[in-house]
C-alpha cells in the first residue's frame, strides 16, 4: 500500500519504517525552533509538518514510540491517536509528559509511530435485550475472578490456608 504524503513546511520528513518488518513508521517533530519543552504532567501538540492521504477503508493510528515513553516518559496524550481517511490537515502529535521533570523534544526527533489499519464500520441498532454470556455484565478485571475463586476453594478443600 502506498500512502501519499504532502510536506507542509521546510524540514518536514516523510514517515520512515525502522526495519523491514516494522508495523509503524516513525513520525518526526517539525518545529519552528530547535527545541520544544513539555512541562511535567503537561501536554503539548507537536507538529510533524506533513499531511497524509489515507485510503478509504483505512485509518492512521498514532502510537507511542517505546523508547521515548520508557526513557523520557513521553506518550501520546490520548494513548492512541486516530487519523481518519478524510482528514487532510497537518498531522499533530499531542505528547504528554508523565514525569516530574520538564522534557525536551528536538526538531527532527522521532516522536510517535504511524500504523495504517483497516476500518470495520459498524451500524448501531437499539435493542431491548442482549444475548447472554458466561461473563455477563462483569466489568474491569472480572474475567479472571472466577479462576482465582476456584483455586482458593480448591486450596481450602485440601486443608491448606484460610479464605
Amino acid at each position: 500500500m502506498q500512502i501519499k504524503v504532502k510536506k507542509l513546511r521546510p524540514g518536514a520528513r516523510l514517515p520512515v519504517l525502522g526495519s523491514a518488518c516494522a508495523a509503524g513508521a516513525d513520525l518526526h517533530a517539525c518545529l519552528d525552533y530547535d527545541l520544544a519543552t513539555i512541562a511535567c504532567h503537561q501536554t503539548v501538540k507537536i507538529a510533524t509538518g506533513i499531511a497524509v492521504e489515507i485510503p478509504d477503508g483505512y485509518f492512521g493510528a498514532i502510537f507511542a514510540r517505546s523508547g521515548l515513553a520508557t526513557k523520557s516518559g513521553l506518550r501520546p496524550a490520548n494513548c492512541v491517536g486516530v487519523i481518519d481517511s478524510d482528514y487532510r490537515g497537518e498531522v499533530l502529535v499531542a505528547l504528554h509528559n508523565d514525569t516530574d521533570q520538564n522534557q525536551m523534544i528536538t526538531n527532527g526527533e522521532r516522536i510517535a509511530q504511524l500504523v495504517i489499519m483497516p476500518v470495520i464500520t459498524a451500524e448501531y441498532k437499539e435493542v431491548s435485550e442482549l444475548s447472554v454470556t458466561d461473563r455477563g455484565d462483569g466489568g474491569f478485571g472480572s474475567s479472571g475472578e472466577r479462576e482465582v475463586t476456584k483455586k482458593k476453594r480448591q486450596k481450602l478443600a485440601s486443608g491448606y490456608g484460610e479464605w
